[in-house]
């Protein structure tokens, strides 16, 4: 007999989905009495449906809407370092078929079947997100387990972000294993260089989900100047002159992303055809605008607009403002390329808004392409959330 608590489902819940592969129990659909809500948050259980019969060994947090997710479908499993390694060492596997060199994500939550886990790898060091109670109370066994699957010397606790506050664990950073780079760290992508500052960097420093979109956009960046708003680092505009643009503009309201953007483009000897600028990209591409200055490829990668589903709608109005704003930019005959990392806009939505504002900046456009992230971020099919990223590809005419 199992010693681990128990979770049901309340009668009217439906179980069905969680067997056919849905991750997350939320707290409407399970049964919290003062046995459960007492439960300690990061703790596992056994999930059983309304007729008490055993489904999955999952974690429990009282305090989140998701009240439970999935660890394993075998009630019986034990969450130990062998089956942290496991997980580990599948999606390790999988990496390694796919990329020459080790810089990548490595866990991507619960589609990797390690919930709430983000772990992305630079060479030698690892950042890893634990945004679900479990990971965190489990931080350092899985800091060994990464090393010692992955052959990694240093692990770095990336504990900020707005996942962590909706599980209520507080912020915090921490080596946990090695020493942290005390540098930036070169990361070779699609034949451009970027830095990563792997300790005060956004998320965990580089955002790798891009990497194909940003290939794609290497296609019509030959020969082109180029507008990236809301660069970061200088994703699309470094990847754009590794292949030949004959300039760069960088977008961004932090000044420390265009520093490691300018950095890579001096490691590429392209820093002469990098141009940055710190601005509200709203303000300055309404000054562009005004300016009549136009682009042969514009791309805009903004923030998540639309987090949650309470902020969809202001979210969907953010991203048409943002496509009115990109498409007078763009040279006639140009190409932009609009991005949305928010899982609470669907594709359709997305692609719907994106139209509706190249319409109102004055452009008629067909769109040539779509992506998404990376296959380093697999997509748990029965869980929307993992698939996150759009990037949309249009062609403006006139």
């Amino acid at each position: 007999m199992s010693e681990l608590p128990v979770l049901r489902l309340r009668p009217k819940s439906k179980p069905q989905a969680i067997r056919h592969g849905f991750p997350w129990v939320f707290a409407d659909e399970a049964v919290l009495d003062r046995r459960t809500r007492n439960l300690e948050p990061g703790g596992f259980a056994v999930l059983e449906d309304a007729e008490r019969r055993p489904m999955a060994l999952v974690t429990v947090n009282p305090h989140s809407k998701i009240v439970a997710r999935v660890m394993d479908a075998d009630p019986a499993a034990q969450i130990d370092g062998d089956w942290l390694r496991a997980r580990l060492r599948r999606a390790l596997q999988m990496r390694e078929r796919l990329y020459d060199a080790p810089f990548y994500r490595l866990i991507h939550a619960e589609a990797d079947g390690l919930p709430g886990l983000i772990v992305d790898r630079f060479g030698d060091a690892a950042v890893m997100q634990p945004n679900a109670a479990w990971a965190d109370r489990m931080a350092t066994d899985l800091a060994d387990a990464i090393a010692d699957i992955a052959g990694v010397t240093s692990v770095i606790l990336n504990g900020q972000g707005r996942a962590r506050t909706l599980e209520g664990l507080e912020e915090r950073m921490e080596i946990l294993l090695g020493m942290a780079p005390d540098a930036p760290v070169p990361v070779r992508m699609n034949g451009a260089t970027y830095l990563a500052d792997l300790m005060g960097g956004q998320k965990t420093g580089l955002f790798y989900d891009q990497r194909p979109n940003q290939a794609f956009a290497q296609k019509l960046a030959q020969g082109a100047e180029v507008l990236d708003v809301f660069s970061h680092v200088g994703g699309f505009g470094l990847a754009a002159l590794a292949a030949g643009a004959a300039r760069a503009t960088c977008i961004d309201g932090s000044a420390t992303a265009l520093e490691l953007a300018v950095g890579g483009a001096g490691l590429m000897d392209m820093g002469d055809r990098l141009e940055i600028m710190q601005s509200d990209a709203f303000k300055a591409m309404e000054q562009m605008a005004e300016e009549g200055r136009r682009f042969d490829l514009v791309v805009c990668d903004p923030p998540a607009f639309a987090p949650s589903k309470s902020a969809l709608d202001a979210g969907l109005r953010a991203y048409e403002r943002v496509a009115k704003l990109a498409a007078p930019l763009v040279a006639p005959g140009g190409y932009l390329v609009l991005c949305s990392c928010s899982h609470a806009a669907d594709l359709t939505q997305f692609r719907n808004v994106s139209a509706r504002g190249i319409g109102r900046g004055g452009r008629r456009a067909v769109l040539i392409h779509a992506g998404q992230a990376g296959p380093d971020h697999p997509i748990l099919p029965q869980l929307a959330e993992t698939g996150y990223l759009k990037a949309l590809f249009f062609r403006l005419d006139g």
